[in-house]
């Protein structure tokens, strides 16, 4: 069964991010003149009102990056608005659109996509620091983490621990995880336990985004079955920290498979795939894979586009989470308001008109 994730309805794992948006702060106020994101009678309450907050935090970040640009709020009226494609994402992800046919043979993209991006199955990120210029860095004190996290395996085997029992569905039974970092926040915990890891990271400045940081175990005899995570936005590193070979060096290593393109794990080495083309992996050897696996934005986004986005998937954390109260959608509000006497009474007793 091949199975494709990450549709942003408000019931699925949400994710929050807060590298960019440390430098913004949703104000109490919008600004910028608002665009509809929505088909209201399509979505339940809740949902619309989730929309309406997104449209209302776009409008914020908009006007933010506006000011930065020294360009005027009434531009974005006129012109293009300088986050567009996430005002475009938006609307197609609150109406459900048709995800995009792409040409390139394996890619997978959701209704949860930017338009425009570059979209390849692998990366080679150390070959390009203009828009990877922490990468180099990273692999040059790659036998930093692989000590650290060996010196905390010995300590304690069974630290590894399945992210979920959904999570094994896509991931395989042989599949589990250390998180450092989930929707945007560091795990403590497990941060302490690698201190020098953790110190490294956050000096790179890495753009981290959406599902974090966290170390892998595949197990002997185990792999991942082929699936798509939708989000075009975001791209995965995996740096290699114990990869074994076939038996005898003879038999098949470990391997991973992104669109049509196979490739394997370099113990030391950063492989860096984009997760919205199909994927799977496999695990023939009698010994278990381990990789710390970074995940990060997408290099041709802009800053206020990662800001856009960081909202939006932070504001669909606190929805989840139960942060958020329920509010009546101002659409409803208005609605019942341009009814009258009729709408006031069908707002009280919930029904409609009174016929008998």
């Amino acid at each position: 069964m091949k199975l494709k994730l990450g549709v942003l309805g408000l019931t699925l794992l949400a994710a929050r991010t807060t590298n960019v948006a440390n430098a913004w702060v949703p104000s109490k106020t919008t600004t910028t003149t608002p665009t509809k994101l929505f088909a209201a009678k399509q979505l339940t309450e809740r949902q619309l009102q989730f929309w309406e907050d997104v449209e209302d935090g776009l409008n914020d970040v908009e006007s933010f990056y506006n000011k930065e640009f020294n360009k005027d709020d009434s531009e974005s009226a006129t012109n293009n608005s300088i986050i567009q494609r996430i005002r475009d994402f938006a609307t197609r992800a609150s109406n459900g659109n048709v995800p995009p046919q792409d040409v390139i043979p394996g890619h997978q993209p959701s209704e949860e996509h930017v338009d425009g991006l570059t979209a390849k199955p692998f990366w080679d990120v150390v070959s390009e620091p203009q828009l990877f210029p922490w990468a180099a860095e990273l692999e040059a004190n790659a036998n930093i983490i692989a000590q650290e996290f060996e010196d905390k395996l010995n300590r304690d085997g069974q630290m590894f621990a399945s992210d979920s029992a959904w999570q094994n569905q896509v991931m395989g039974e042989g599949w589990s995880a250390v998180r450092l970092q989930r929707l945007g926040v560091w795990n403590m915990d497990n941060v302490k336990e690698f201190p020098k890891t953790y110190e490294l990271l956050r000096k790179l400045n890495i753009p981290l985004a959406v599902r974090g940081v966290c170390f892998a175990r595949q197990g002997p005899g185990s792999g991942v079955q082929p699936h798509s995570d939708g989000r075009n936005f975001i791209l995965t590193s995996h740096l290699g920290l114990k990869v074994p070979t076939g038996s005898g060096g003879g038999g098949e290593g470990c391997w991973i498979q992104v669109g049509t393109e196979r490739s394997t794990w370099e113990e030391g080495k950063l492989l860096t795939l984009d997760t919205s083309f199909e994927h799977s992996t496999g695990n023939p050897t009698q010994e278990e894979r381990h990789v710390l696996i970074i995940d990060f934005w997408h290099p041709e986004l802009t800053q206020a586009e990662r800001a856009g986005l960081e909202f939006v998937y932070d504001l669909r954390n606190k929805f989840e989470s139960g942060k958020i109260p329920f509010r009546k959608p101002r659409s409803l509000q208005q609605e019942e308001e341009g009814q009258g006497l009729a709408g006031l009474w069908k707002a009280i007793t919930g029904g409609g008109d009174d016929d008998s």
